[in-house]
């Protein structure tokens, strides 16, 4: 299992895809996984291979999508009664291990992320430098010439995550600028002086750019450190991009630790906790539920399931929670 996990791995990363690989790195008995267990978690909440059961895997799980979100690894550590939860706590996230009485397991989750896509509309000397920057900090880089953008987009994945600078110094902004902020690009801007810009932005108003689209055009590029030659400017453009990835996988805070039972429905909620033994499950990836009282109820497990649906009414309480 670990070499077939392993090369469908290098197969995603071959196509660019993401995906968090999670590891056993240590155990406490009573566990069924071991050191060197791996499991491969993909953007969409699938898991392939095995770092343990009911409790482990959907935690490992939504740990491993915040770590796509974020790109920041984690080591997750599930502590089971009597279990031994680790006096460091630095980069650890600490959970229940609810599902059996002891033990502890400690689980490293890392993303890999395909390289941030930038593509440069244009040509000359700012350019060319954050050509050479971006590839240095990571980008993959793609230079296109204005008279040609809108048919090279076609063949580009403009996702959130990709950025677009605009250089074409006159020659073709507008319609490069049209052609790319009806994108889904994340970040849009133009290189160009503020009274040119506005000029632009007039421009494309009349020729019936929605304002909303408008309003994503950072014009003129860049942040304002006071930049003046070419090489300056390539500078903060470059950590303008990458400030606003960086605020885009900015995460909202999950929870570390079981609480009171919580109800959702697919529409409403990514999350729900498993009224039994309190693990918190994702929903869209839930292979036990039940319903009961006019509600969806999602569990980590067939026992904690069996265990529900036995004496629904003794955790009205809980659920009502």
């Amino acid at each position: 299992m670990p070499e077939d996990l392993l090369t469908l791995a290098a197969e995603l990363r071959e196509r660019g895809e993401a995906f968090a690989l999670a590891t056993v790195v240590r155990c406490e008995r009573p566990t069924s996984a071991k050191p060197g267990a791996k499991a491969l978690i993909r953007p969409d909440g699938r898991v392939t291979g095995w770092v343990g059961g009911a409790c482990a895997e959907p935690v490992v799980a939504r740990e491993a999508l915040a770590a796509l979100g974020d790109g920041q690894p984690r080591l997750v550590v599930l502590v089971g009664d009597g279990g031994r939860d680790p006096t460091r706590t630095e980069g650890i996230v600490h959970f229940p291990m609810t599902c059996h009485s002891g033990g502890t397991l400690e689980i490293y989750v890392e993303p890999f992320l395909p390289k941030a896509l930038l593509v440069l509309v244009g040509h000359g000397p700012v350019i060319e430098t954050l050509a050479t920057l971006a590839e240095t900090a990571g980008h993959a880089v793609s230079v296109l010439p204005a008279d040609a953008v809108a048919v090279a987009l076609r063949g580009l994945a403009l996702g959130p995550t990709a950025a677009v600078v605009v250089a074409t110094h006159g020659d073709d902004d507008e319609t490069a600028l049209t052609a790319v902020l009806g994108s889904a690009a994340g970040y849009v801007s133009l290189v160009a002086s503020r009274k040119r810009a506005a000029t632009i932005v007039e421009t494309l108003r009349h020729r019936g750019v929605p304002a909303e689209q408008l309003a994503r055009l950072k014009a003129p590029a860049g942040l304002d450190i006071g930049a003046v030659t070419p090489e300056e400017i390539a500078v903060s453009i470059l950590a303008e991009i990458i400030q606003a990835r960086r605020l885009r996988a900015t995460p909202a805070p999950l929870p570390q630790s079981a609480g009171a039972a919580i109800l959702a429905e697919p529409s409403t909620s990514p999350e729900a906790k498993d009224p039994i033994c309190g693990m918190t499950v994702l929903v869209a990836t839930a292979r036990h539920q039940s319903d009961w009282g006019g509600r969806s109820v999602y569990f980590c497990c067939r026992h904690c399931k069996e265990t529900f649906d036995a004496e629904p009414a003794r955790y009205a309480a809980a659920l009502a929670g």
